[in-house]
């Protein structure tokens, strides 16, 4: 692509910037909070206000998507080439809740902006990262000419992420066929830092369960029965203790089925990103790393599964000592997934290890929550490469490569649709997502405005998939 061509898109992106940030302030005063029934008229506004500027935007289709819950944004522009790519936009309209008691420094809903920086609830996560698409795709067709965008484009735009997206998956299997698409583009991400420009290349899956343990029909004396009984508490200590082997790998036979282990290749990239293991210590709040041997921190939390006791309790919490063997116990975990992992067959693998490992006389019963499967982007993947190339232009640096430790809705999106995950986001770790004083940094936000632009052009001219 020519200088010119960059500087045309520049140009445009500059010209219309102070409008593109007026928009966007309005649609974030909406305090569009999913986890509030008292906000669902409000996620409706957000969701109505949404595609009103999608169609201001150019795109001739435009459609509010209802559910169970909250509805979503639909909206689809045709590139007219038949051959050309076509790719869907996911992100997320509804924020999370906030209170200026909560600790925010202004109006969580009434945007301000400070030192080249927009404070308000959702100016990240994820209004301002799915907003800059529509900036995007204009300076896109100003600079090229064109009146359509170089790939049939759609958008996804859904309501209920910060809700743990409940209804998403059957929308996505009910609209399957209006979704088709040869890549999926998700704006719900951030990068490494604000020097440091980074690509996600995939996330973990997830699947959580609580488990219940019966010993005797009510509690009973320690003394009188104590050691002649199966302690329901005791068991639920033993299973948490046999959870990991003496390298901090998870003892679950079967657990590791499938995984795709890290390329050398990939190691080195990690190993590039500036790292600093006693900032990271700082900001998870704890004191000293700890995990499976071998693995560095970074692999460890992006790319190697994990099984943590998120809590465990049983018996007299009560002050003071009450001695007896209680009745039950309860034992609460989560399973962070690889590529390869088959989340059903590791809910099957962690039934059958609770079952062979508890005595007889305690009872048990397992409660999974579902499942988030994992997904994974190749390094070399065409479409992949057109986020990178698009983004080293707009950022005028080498790209590097990153993971993502949590889960999310992406691998709804993968698994239903068949397509390969890209992420493409421009927050930074400052920005604070769900915390008081959530803020994006405007000169990254026009960053990925200027990514959005260069990208379609890029995907229609490097690739064509079968």
């Amino acid at each position: 692509m020519s200088t010119t061509s960059d500087n045309a898109v520049r140009a445009y992106i500059a010209d219309h910037r102070d409008g593109f940030l007026a928009d966007l302030a309005e649609w974030l005063r909406i305090p569009s909070v999913s986890a509030d029934p008292g906000c669902a008229a409000e996620v409706r506004r957000s969701a109505e206000w949404l595609a009103g500027k999608l169609a201001e935007t150019g795109f001739p289709v435009t459609e509010v998507w209802e559910t169970e819950g909250l509805p979503a944004v639909f909206a689809e522009w045709p590139a007219g080439d038949p051959s050309a790519p076509t790719v869907l936009v996911y992100g997320h309209h509804d924020v999370q809740p906030a209170a200026r008691e909560d600790g925010w420094n202004t109006d969580p809903f009434e945007p301000v902006t400070v030192d080249g920086r927009l404070y308000a609830r959702g100016a990240a996560d994820d209004k301002g990262q799915v907003f800059f698409h529509t900036l995007g795709v204009r300076a896109h067709l100003a600079a090229t000419g064109r009146t359509a965008p170089a790939v049939n484009l759609k958008l996804l735009i859904e309501g209920e992420e910060e809700s743990g997206s409940p209804h998403f998956p059957a929308l996505i299997q009910r609209h399957a066929d209006r979704l088709a698409c040869d890549a999926v583009i998700v704006s719900d991400t951030g990068m490494w830092a604000e020097d440091t420009p980074t690509v996600c290349t995939g996330m973990r899956g997830l699947t959580d369960c609580q488990i219940e343990l019966f010993g005797p029909d009510q509690d009973i004396h320690s003394g009188s029965f104590g050691g002649a009984v199966p302690n329901p508490a005791t068991e639920a200590a033993r299973l948490a203790a046999a959870l990991h082997d003496a390298d901090r790998r998870v003892a679950i036979p079967g657990f590791y089925d499938g995984v795709i282990e890290l390329t050398e290749r990939e190691r080195e990239l990690f190993a590039e990103l500036p790292f600093d293991e006693e900032r990271w210590l700082r900001t998870a709040h704890s004191h000293a790393t700890l995990g499976e041997t071998g693995a560095t921190t970074l692999e460890r939390i992006w790319a190697r599964p994990t099984a943590e006791v998120n809590g465990i309790g049983g018996g007299y919490q009560g002050p003071g000592g009450k001695t007896i063997v209680p009745s039950s116990a309860q034992l609460k975990l989560s399973f962070r997934l690889v590529a390869g992992q088959d989340t059903a067959a590791v809910q099957q693998a962690v039934r059958s290890w609770v079952a062979d490992r508890l005595p007889a006389g305690i009872r048990h019963e397992i409660t999974f929550w579902g499942a988030t499967r994992p997904c994974l982007t190749p390094l070399d993947h065409p479409a992949l490469q057109s986020v990178v190339r698009a983004m080293g232009r707009a950022f005028d640096t080498t790209i590097r490569f990153t993971r993502e430790g949590g889960s999310g809705p992406a691998a709804d999106l993968q698994d239903v649709l068949g397509v390969p995950v890209l992420f493409l986001g421009i927050s930074v770790p400052s920005d604070g997502w769900h915390a008081p004083n959530e803020k994006v940094e405007l000169d990254l936000l026009m960053k990925g405005v200027e990514t959005a632009a260069y990208l379609w052009g890029d995907l229609a001219d490097a690739w064509r998939p079968s």
